[in-house]
């Protein structure tokens, strides 16, 4: 499966509902997730310019983004970024390609 970092930010109407109301959002998007075919790994409430963060394993990118879609259209939510993980084995992996794919960068001419 591959692992995604999840970084949500509530609209004011969602954040004066959970003031009201304290719940565990987590516990109530596990079910879509598993739903998808995915699991949740970690979940933070986080303070700043995102309102929670998560890492979540999906079985696919189609996957990973919806339920990045299902978060966005239920409107509680003003920011979705969902982020896809590599493992540094796949990090270092993606560098050795990255070094024999022949790309050749534009240098720069010499100043006169």
């Amino acid at each position: 499966m591959a692992h995604y970092l999840l970084q949500l930010s509530y609209m004011p109407e969602a954040w004066a509902t959970l003031v009201r109301n304290p719940q565990d959002r987590a516990e109530a998007v596990r079910g879509p997730i598993e739903n998808l075919g995915g699991k949740m790994e970690r979940v933070w409430m986080a303070f700043g310019e995102d309102d929670v963060v998560a890492i979540i394993d999906m079985p696919d990118n189609i996957a990973a983004a919806a339920i990045a879609i299902a978060f966005s259209a239920g409107g509680a939510c003003k920011n979705v970024k969902t982020t896809p993980l590599l493992s540094i084995q796949e990090g270092m992996e993606a560098m050795k390609r990255a070094a024999q794919c022949g790309y050749r960068p534009v240098h720069k001419a010499a100043s006169a």
